[in-house]
């Protein structure tokens, strides 16, 4: 990273939470999707790395049954303990600084995680080397880079308050040490890192209200230093509030680029 202050997101603000939950809305049935067609199912070994919320541990636990196992991890685990139980085990982790999970799986999957890393590098090496033969890593991350707008329509004050105050997430964002163009990479990094079969899509949400209030979440979370970096007035962020509470804007979000591919 660019500093030593950390992610800027942690999840130790009661805002995580709302996070959390709005992104499970706005994702998880895409994420669903991609996980059931690439073999999630009973007796599978799998690893969810930065898990954040409960939903896909969760899910995938379900999906694993008695005779499975779902690694969950994070770095802070307080939104992700809710999954534990059953096929699920839930463990603190860093996976760039700790050492990596004694087992390998048969699926290992991590989402909008890598972005948020210095060492983003390691860990994608830590997830490949995780997969027993023939296991597929799944890799889901934003890239803020190919749409940067909170608002596609500009077309008053309030849009282009929001569309400001989206440019200065971002760059409170890199300063941290994220790499903003970084889902565009994936095809060509789980290539280099000697997977087969290597494709990718991507998930673009124009508007909903899990997008307000993700929005409203992050820009609650990020207020004082947006304010303390010049980026905004207390005003300006009250105002953006405001509008987004009285459903007057289409937020939207970066596109969500999903990449997967199997070990030989």
């Amino acid at each position: 990273m660019t500093d030593d202050r950390g992610y800027l997101l942690d999840n130790r603000r009661t805002e995580a939470g709302t996070r959390f939950e709005a992104i499970s809305e706005l994702f998880d049935q895409w994420t669903f999707r991609h996980l059931e067609a690439l073999g999630a199912g009973p007796g599978m070994r799998c690893w969810e790395v930065g898990a954040g919320g409960p939903s896909i541990p969760a899910w995938l636990g379900a999906r694993a049954g008695e005779h499975g196992r779902v690694l969950a991890t994070d770095i802070d685990v307080s939104w992700t303990r809710p999954a534990a139980g059953g096929a699920v085990e839930v463990r603190r982790h860093d996976i760039v600084a700790d050492p990596p999970p004694a087992e390998t799986f048969d699926l290992v999957h991590a989402r909008l995680v890598l972005v948020h890393l210095a060492d983003r590098d390691r860990a994608l090496r830590t997830m490949v080397d995780a997969l027993r033969p023939g296991g597929v890593l799944l890799v889901e991350d934003a890239d803020p880079a190919l749409q940067p707008l909170a608002c596609l329509d500009e077309h008053g004050p309030e849009q282009r308050l929001a569309n400001r105050l989206r440019h200065d997430f971002r760059a409170l964002l890199a300063d941290r040490g994220a790499d903003l163009a970084y889902g565009r990479t994936l095809p060509r990094l789980l290539r280099e890192a000697g997977l087969d079969g290597v494709r990718a899509d991507a998930y673009f949400p124009i508007t909903s209200p899990a997008c307000g209030v993700l929005e409203a979440a992050t820009i609650r979370h990020v207020r004082d230093e947006l304010i303390a970096a010049g980026h905004a007035t207390p005003d300006e962020i009250d105002r953006h509030l405001d509008a987004i509470a009285g459903g007057r804007l289409d937020i939207t979000l970066a596109p969500l680029i999903s990449a997967w591919g199997r070990k030989p």
